[in-house]
């Protein structure tokens, strides 16, 4: 990709996110991190706000030394108490210190001369208090407010409330009403809204007036790092008369590589993939499962690893650099979309990835997969919580070669035409620089 042209009239701009990876941290880079350095490239003055706790590795983190030299933008971590669990007291309690401070320090250093006043402010929403913390300051320092909505929150969490059926909407109303209210609050303070998908924006002209702007840019991945996947055969037509003989899993000894990548956590499918991998044995299925990622039933998944004798086996691989990450992607042929439909998490950013590399994909998000699975056909829907339905759809594209072939075509024709990052960034960045305020 050629270097873009330095603009006329460079922004400052400020980036609100701390849950994302930061540069030095060996990870692909993410949606904040592709879009600071491409604007920074660009030649506006980029400092992205973030957190001293890494979300992903449930550890404490420092900026790296010389980011500005070799991302071309600047790190400035705010400090905050660290937690261990993404449902928890302790990260509500986490994400407030970052908004209060976050807040405390900008005003403090522009007051001082340290930073120049930011002419946008872009804050990703959730968590709400970063947000909230950058309509204040934008508010004060005459910015302009973009909110950049990953999914659908706090209606998200709704899956997650308890109690009997009949008496759910009473207590969602009372768990969720305020973060509901405080959402809408920043949405309105907002003069543009950015999402990963029409569905994070609210419809109510109550809380999004129709002439905002507004742009839908999805995470997305990079199939450019990745070689095409091996087309399928096109058979020659059969004699009438003579029938096509599919082989059984038994016959084909060709192992199919799956790949899981994300959270080793309640939040994903997990029980129930390991009970699948003992069916695909039962069935003589020659499978490997790559588990790539963390959380606290890794031990769990390394422990059946361990137990696995059969012709499906696991392999663990723990967290990976981007290098090794995009290596295993590349010589898998299946990716496993885990999520469980009350998880919190809108479609996961692996989803993207899988794509790019061209995997088919397996998935149990039915409503969120759809675009995926049933329009472009790329991969196999399971019925979530069920190791029946998940090993036969692992069992149907190990026996059909030629229809995962297929699949694998259609996730990369679909990243490429739909989900190239590098391409939505680009137009995500050419719509900030057309928020300038005269």
């Amino acid at each position: 990709m050629s270097q873009p042209e330095p603009v006329d009239n460079p922004l400052t701009i400020w980036i609100v996110n701390p849950l994302d990876d930061i540069p030095g941290e060996h990870f692909p880079a993410q949606r904040t991190w592709s879009l600071a350095r491409l604007m920074a490239s660009r030649g506006h003055d980029v400092t992205w706000w973030s957190a001293n706790w890494s979300h992903r590795k449930k550890t404490s983190r420092t900026a790296p030394l010389g980011v500005r030299n070799d991302e071309g933008f600047s790190v400035r971590l705010v400090a905050v108490r660290g937690y261990e669990q993404d449902m928890a007291r302790a990260r509500f309690m986490s994400h407030r210190d970052f908004g209060r401070t976050f807040e405390r320090l900008a005003n403090e250093s522009v007051a001082a001369g340290h930073l120049t006043r930011p002419d946008i402010i872009l804050a990703t929403l959730p968590p709400i208090d970063g947000p909230e913390a950058a309509a204040r300051l934008a508010a004060r320092l005459n910015s302009t407010l973009v909110i950049d909505a990953l999914n659908s929150w706090p209606e998200s969490l709704e899956r997650l409330v308890p109690g009997p059926a009949l008496f759910r909407p009473f207590i969602k109303r009372f768990l969720l009403g305020r973060m509901t209210n405080r959402r809408n609050n920043v949405l309105r303070a907002a003069d543009a809204i950015a999402a990963a998908s029409p569905e994070c924006i609210p419809s109510s002209p109550m809380v999004v007036l129709d002439d905002v702007p507004r742009f839908i840019a999805p995470l997305g991945g990079y199939p450019q790092q990745f070689e095409r996947p091996p087309r399928s055969i096109d058979h020659v037509a059969l004699a009438p008369g003579i029938q096509l003989v599919q082989r059984t899993a038994e016959q084909n000894t060709d192992t199919l590589e799956c790949v899981h990548a994300g959270q080793l956590s309640a939040a994903e499918d997990i029980d129930t993939l390991l009970a699948a991998v003992r069916h695909l044995s039962q069935h003589r299925v020659h499978a490997t499962i790559h588990f790539t990622g963390q959380g606290k039933f890794e031990q769990n998944v390394r422990n059946a690893a361990a137990a696995t004798n059969g012709s499906c086996r696991l392999v663990v691989h723990g967290l990976l650099d981007q290098k090794t990450y995009a290596d295993l992607l590349a010589r898998c042929d299946v990716g496993l979309v885990l999520t469980r439909p009350e998880s919190v998490s809108a479609m996961p950013s692996e989803t993207f990835d899988y794509a790019s590399a061209g995997l088919a994909m397996v998935g149990g998000l039915k409503d969120l997969m759809k675009p995926i699975l049933d329009e472009p056909r790329a991969g196999l829907h399971y019925t979530s919580g069920e190791p029946d339905s998940l090993s036969q759809a692992i069992r149907t594209l190990a026996e059909d070669r030629s229809a995962l072939a297929m699949c694998r075509q259609r996730a990369r024709m679909l990243a490429e035409q739909a989900f190239n990052r590098e391409k939505i960034t680009s137009l995500y960045a050419d719509w900030l620089e057309g928020l300038r305020t005269p």
